[in-house]
């Protein structure tokens, strides 16, 4: 009989929620954990469909709104998913060192959890003095679920749109690990705008410094420790291919890293370093209530084919893949497209 109960009320959450795959922190909408319903989904039979992202189905958020960037994913309301209880890792990235930029929340922490899990010794970026207990979070579990041969990680406090202190990161990283055999370029903010006229020199500078110019300051320094067989994935955006009237200069910093993730590996192919990116469509991360109105932050992720928005965890895969010698040896100067259906044709 509890197992019935069980079972309906799961079914009602995923036609609600359009989702299953649990975190291990409790939200207000999930009171089960991963453990839980592992345990119970193998001594009760419970079928593994119902712990599995449905395709498509209407989804809304409760309103919210954040008044600062970067965003907080602490405070969200449901907080995203950033592991799933049905991942099998199996050693992807045994033994790599990789630093995620922006790995303290959003889809930096997916990545973080699941190169953690493939084996690797993880070091990621934060703002300081706005997400420390996000940072604080994150660290925390990567810690919990390591490899036994990988080396503990690191959280670095940094603004990354200045050249000397993506140098401090990368000095950091390689006093403590030697080297760098994966460098994922993820950091970014956004702001909504009407018109390009409300875009001015400061704004435009602070947008560009965080979505681009980092990554060319992350890379030049980093490349001085990798050698054959690593890994530079950028992270871009579906707005890079469709636009975005709303997002102007974010929009135009996405385009420009599909630029530099191109001609980067033209530059690099010969050193056996491929170069490759991800864009992704609407995923529900700290960036969505702190950038738009309560309103839309509550659609969020309805406008693409599969109605919904995208979880962190669903895109993180992609990273593992690219990272990964093994799976993509013969892919570089390309990127890959997380977005919900919407066909973008570049």
């Amino acid at each position: 009989m509890f197992c019935r109960v069980l079972c309906s009320s799961l079914r009602s959450l995923t036609t609600k929620y359009s989702t299953i795959c649990f975190h291990s922190k409790t939200t207000s909408h999930f009171n089960l954990n991963n453990n839980f319903l592992t345990t119970f989904s193998r001594t009760h039979k419970i079928p593994k469909s119902l712990f599995v992202r449905m395709a498509s189905g209407e989804q809304k958020f409760p309103p919210q709104k954040q008044d600062t960037q970067p965003g907080k994913e602490h405070v969200m309301d449901p907080e995203p998913q950033y592991t799933c209880s049905h991942y099998n890792p199996s050693n992807k990235l045994q033994g790599k060192i990789a630093v995620i930029t922006g790995g303290d929340s959003g889809i930096g922490r997916a990545v973080c959890n699941l190169f953690a899990l493939e084996g690797a010794t993880v070091a990621f970026t934060y703002v300081k003095g706005q997400e420390e207990k996000d940072a604080k979070d994150t660290l925390e579990m990567i810690k919990n679920i390591k490899t036994s041969d990988a080396k503990d990680p690191i959280a670095i406090a940094a603004d990354l749109g200045f050249d000397e202190n993506c140098k401090k990161v990368v000095d950091e990283v390689v006093s403590a690990y030697g080297h760098i055999d994966i460098l994922i370029n993820n950091a970014a903010e956004q702001y909504e705008c009407a018109s390009v006229e409300e875009i001015d020199e400061p704004r435009l500078e602070r947008v560009f410094r965080t979505n681009i110019f980092s990554y060319f300051f992350m890379t030049r320094h980093a490349l001085k420790h990798m050698k054959e067989g690593s890994s530079i994935i950028n992270t871009t955006s579906v707005n890079a291919y469709k636009g975005n009237a709303k997002l102007l200069d974010y929009t135009s910093t996405k385009g420009a890293i599909v630029g530099f993730t191109r001609g980067l590996s033209l530059q690099l192919v010969n050193k056996g370093i491929r170069v490759n990116g991800v864009a992704p469509g609407p995923i529900w991360t700290p960036l969505i209530p702190a950038s738009f109105k309560e309103q839309e932050t509550a659609q969020f992720g309805g406008q693409v084919p599969m109605n919904r928005a995208g979880q962190p965890i669903e895109v993180a895969p992609s990273y593992v893949f690219l990272a990964c010698n093994q799976c993509s040896s013969y892919i570089t100067g390309q990127v890959l497209h997380p977005n919900g259906g919407t066909v973008v044709n570049g």
